[in-house]
């Protein structure tokens, strides 16, 4: 058993489906447009990089934690209503961390909405802190 009773594993393409629901209920909702072709890439690019944490066999948070070979990066930070400030949020942060701390990573960002103000609180909590001088470019590319 994991911290807090809480068992991190890698996502698999079996997960798909569930993790695609569990995102429409426990997550910010944003103009993102998941689908289980996107999960599904990302499994097959890096088998470890989504993160599912589960209580008693329930799915309870996900966290995808990208390494492209020079930066580490979070995303997807979701854990259910339900199940919040039970550590769960910190329990998949320190596995992913410890997997960029083994790739030789120095620092990892995560993307955070701006209005997200629980998010906000979650990372700060984490230790993280907002750089002001940045800010994200974007362009949707063609499908």
């Amino acid at each position: 058993m994991g911290e807090f009773g809480v068992e991190v594993r890698f996502g698999t393409l079996a997960d798909i489906a569930p993790v695609l629901d569990f995102w429409r209920e426990a997550a910010e909702d944003t103009d993102r447009h998941d689908s289980a072709d996107q999960v599904t890439a990302l499994i097959r690019h890096d088998p470890e990089a989504l993160l599912l944490a589960e209580l008693d066999g329930e799915l309870v948070g996900t966290l995808i934690a990208g390494w492209d070979g020079w930066r580490a990066h979070f995303y997807r930070l979701a854990v259910h209503p339900d199940h919040r400030r039970k550590r769960i949020a910190t329990t998949l942060l320190a596995a992913a961390e410890a997997r960029f701390i083994r790739f030789g990573a120095f620092r990892a960002d995560a993307m955070v909405l701006q209005d997200n103000a629980l998010a906000h609180h979650a990372w700060n909590a984490a230790g993280y802190t907002r750089q002001p001088q940045w800010r994200r470019w974007v362009k949707p590319l063609p499908r």
